[in-house]
């Protein structure tokens, strides 16, 4: 076997041992045209991070997912700030291809982004995956349902935006993994609460927002009927954005958790834009 095939060999056990598809090489061009694969079809060291990342998340939402579909004729599925849509794709060719159900739906802001994505829906032959341009802010599914909500590393404020997105199409499930949380370190500088000595020095202003910032988020699912688990994404050798929120709807509303959320903010200090329409 010459050098190159033995390195095409090798590439291709790589990429079995990652894909966990019964047929990878049916996959090849979608990642490639994602560029998570080479031309040649190799896997470098970035392409594999990334690869990881969204395939470990697969996995953690991949239950739900399947609950849906066994509970509803034609569950949707939101992927907003989707970027490349790396994961509505990933999501699609290895969840929903195979049921011939379930339509994913990917919001992003940038034209051009959504305009590629449709080009490579079409090429793929993933017909049930429809793509919109317009911040989360503003974006409504047509139907207003979405029966799982899903946004990798929305930065700042957006993931707040896929939280109100989920609230308003009536999601069963969401899966956040947040990303640059800056809003509240910006409204803790200057406060002068009883707490100020965890937020004195900008380093740890910086991070103690970024922390805050998603136990309010947590609370704030929670006070709206959600069951929420926090755990990992990945290690944090793949993303220093490593923290996943997935909520599972229960109920329609929990007083206990509203009443935490109202004494968190009390000692705080401050109120992010995520509670602007809630009374506390």
């Amino acid at each position: 076997m010459s050098k190159r095939d033995s390195k095409a060999a090798k590439e291709k056990q790589a990429l079995q041992e990652l894909w966990p598809s019964p047929d990878s090489e049916k996959s090849v061009p979608l990642l490639q045209a994602l560029h998570i694969l080479t031309r040649d079809g190799a896997l470098n060291a970035d392409s594999r991070r990334k690869l990881k990342q969204v395939l470990h998340l697969t996995q953690l939402v991949r239950p739900a997912l399947e609950a849906l579909l066994a509970e509803t004729e034609e569950p949707v599925i939101a992927d907003l700030g989707a970027g490349k849509s790396y994961l509505g794709f990933v999501l699609y060719d290895l969840v929903l291809a195979a049921t011939g159900r379930g339509r994913i739906v990917g919001v992003e802001a940038r034209e051009q982004l959504v305009e590629s994505s449709r080009a490579l829906a079409a090429a793929s032959g993933f017909e049930r995956m429809d793509f919109m341009a317009s911040p989360i802010a503003d974006a409504t599914i047509s139907g207003g349902r979405a029966d799982m909500v899903v946004a990798l590393h929305a930065c700042d404020t957006a993931t707040d935006d896929a939280i109100h997105f989920a609230l308003r199409h009536e999601a069963k499930t969401i899966a956040l993994v947040p990303c640059c949380q800056a809003e509240v370190a910006r409204l803790l500088e200057g406060e002068a609460g009883p707490l100020r000595q965890l937020w004195r020095h900008p380093i740890q202003r910086r991070e103690f927002g970024a922390h805050v910032t998603n136990v309010i988020r947590g609370l704030f699912l929670e006070s709206h009927g959600y069951k929420v688990r926090v755990t990992e994404l990945t290690g944090l050798d793949h993303s220093m954005k490593n923290e996943l929120i997935l909520a599972e709807r229960h109920q329609r509303s929990n007083a206990q958790a509203r009443e935490e959320l109202a004494r968190l903010i009390g000692q705080l200090g401050v109120k992010p834009a995520l509670l602007d329409t809630m009374t506390l």
